[in-house]
């Protein structure tokens, strides 16, 4: 059985029922999920032995969250505890032409307090294949960019492959922070998955022809996106997520992979969305999964593609789907119709 790591920060989820603006909201649905932990449910589901690492409080909240992992199978046991508080975000759902909003209330967070001293690499990283995180959990701060790159440095000692989704937050950090910081860690990046925005916020590597406000997406454009992003970092493996935002409840989602031998592009999947918050990150979870099954290329960016459009159709942050359902749908089955 494969084995995986991710570390980043699992928040609390605080949503209006439906599509209920948070100002009409009388209750909220709680539910949890942030980036990697979304990542690691998606490979349990896979059936692979996926932990998750970060520092919760000790308290009942704290507790609720490892719970929601356990429930579908994460492995917790080197999750840190300690701290005050658990990260919220609140999710207003968009629809037609109105954007979904997210409002977060993190600061103080126990993950953002973490050192260095809470997490023994070298146990944690025992027998491991994979390690994954997000450009989200170094923005939380300096303690947690020193976490992250302490966990780098011990995964590329082990020859464990690392990945990571640039995932920039604009309101988490601003882009000459974020270029710095993640210019380090990149150093260490075996596969790097980012979408139409992220590289250029980051990076400055920018796609000609591009508008994503216009739901303009150059597909060539990425091609040389993702050549300057292997070319400076020596990467294995960069993956492009490609939204053509039609409306808030209607999308195309796509993405390319470049190995360094060609350009993958995968089917284009015409998306009526449930939910689309944690679809890159199931994105990522399929790519993983593909990358360490030995999928050649074409079918690996498709498995990818096909389990974050099948994401786009669940609620919550966890991509609930297993093997079976992505190869359906990679496959060429997309009717939707009734299984009985």
């Amino acid at each position: 059985m494969k084995r995986v790591i991710t570390f980043g920060e699992i928040m609390l989820r605080l949503a209006p029922e439906g599509y209920y603006r948070f100002v009409q909201a009388e209750k909220f649905n709680a539910t949890y999920g942030g980036g990697e932990a979304n990542v690691s449910v998606s490979l349990a589901n896979y059936g692979y032995d996926a932990k998750f690492v970060t520092k919760l409080p000790k308290h009942q909240i704290g507790q609720a969250a490892v719970n929601s992992l356990r429930k579908y199978g994460v492995d917790t046991s080197f999750i840190a505890r300690g701290g005050d508080r658990v990260g919220i975000y609140f999710l207003e759902k968009g629809a037609s032409q109105r954007p979904s909003k997210v409002i977060y209330d993190r600061a103080g967070s126990s993950i953002s307090t973490a050192t260095t001293a809470d997490f023994d690499w070298d146990k944690i990283f025992d027998g491991v294949d994979w390690f994954h995180f997000t450009g989200i959990t170094p923005a939380l701060g300096d303690s947690a960019t020193a976490v992250c790159l302490e966990a780098c440095k011990k995964a590329k000692e082990k020859n464990i492959t690392v990945s990571c989704d640039l995932n920039y937050r604009n309101n988490l950090w601003s882009k000459e922070k974020a270029g710095k910081v993640m210019g380090e860690l990149c150093q260490y990046v075996d596969v790097c998955i980012a979408n139409e925005e992220d590289a250029g916020d980051v990076f400055g590597i920018t796609s000609k022809g591009t508008d994503v406000t216009k739901g303009a997406v150059n597909h060539d454009g990425y091609k040389d996106v993702a050549k300057q992003l292997m070319d400076r970092f020596n990467m294995k493996k960069v993956a492009i997520t490609l939204r053509t935002s039609i409306s808030a409840s209607d999308n195309n989602w796509a993405a390319m992979l470049y190995d360094g031998n060609g350009y993958y592009f995968s089917k284009e999947y015409p998306v009526r969305i449930v939910d689309r918050v944690g679809g890159g990150d199931s994105f990522g979870g399929g790519l993983i999964y593909a990358s360490l099954e030995g999928f050649e290329p074409q079918k690996a960016i498709e498995f990818a593609v096909a389990a974050s459009c099948l994401k786009h159709t669940v609620e919550g942050d966890f991509n609930l789907v297993d093997v079976a359902e992505v190869t359906k749908l990679a496959g060429g089955d997309a009717s939707g119709r009734v299984q009985r």
